[in-house]
């Protein structure tokens, strides 16, 4: 594919792009998929939803050891899970895979795009679409308010199974929920 994706009908002049990380084992096979496609990854680290900070830093630590591992550049947002709980604010009680995970998924995407804009990447994708229990088309509608997001959904070919091969492995940290206290429910 040469380091060019097509998205409404706009080809990329660039083979860059950020890559919003939401933990080592999800960016593994994106990643992966990525450079295979002739791009130049950078991995953005920007997870407020992540809780308790014990938790952050670990998957934090796993993230820089993937990037190290496949010679990626890590880009770190600053951590501030109290931003993130006023802005999913009144919808604490929420299920999964509801209102609480399209604002979470909104603030996420939100981070990446100004991110991708303070370093002039074109173009940012998320690892979110790789897991079997989020809904890559809610991602792919948020994101279409965002003109540098790529829809792409890392789910397909194989891309969860590959997430559990890589990170056996690398030996990256593997958790047992998205992050947030209301997902531990």
């Amino acid at each position: 594919m040469s380091g060019k994706l097509l998205t409404d009908n706009r080809e990329l002049i660039t083979d860059r792009i950020l890559l919003h990380t939401c933990c080592a084992p999800c960016a593994a096979p994106s990643a992966e998929r990525l450079v295979l496609d002739g791009y130049k990854v950078v991995l953005y680290f920007s997870n407020f939803n992540i809780h308790p900070a014990v938790e952050y830093l670990k998957r934090l630590k796993h993230a820089r050891k993937l990037a190290e591992k496949m010679n990626l550049v890590i880009e770190e947002d600053q951590y501030d899970h109290d931003e993130w709980l006023r802005h999913i604010q009144g919808l604490e009680n929420e299920p999964e895979q509801g209102a609480r995970c399209r604002k979470c998924f909104e603030f996420s995407l939100m981070r990446t795009s100004q991110m991708a804009e303070r370093l002039d990447i074109p173009a940012f994708a998320t690892t979110l679409t790789i897991s079997p229990h989020k809904v890559s088309r809610t991602i792919f509608e948020i994101g279409a308010q965002f003109p540098r997001f790529l829809p792409i959904d890392f789910k397909k070919k194989g891309g969860f199974l590959r997430s559990i091969e890589l990170s056996e492995e690398y030996d990256l940290y593997r958790q047992s929920y998205c992050g947030c206290e209301f997902s531990k429910r």
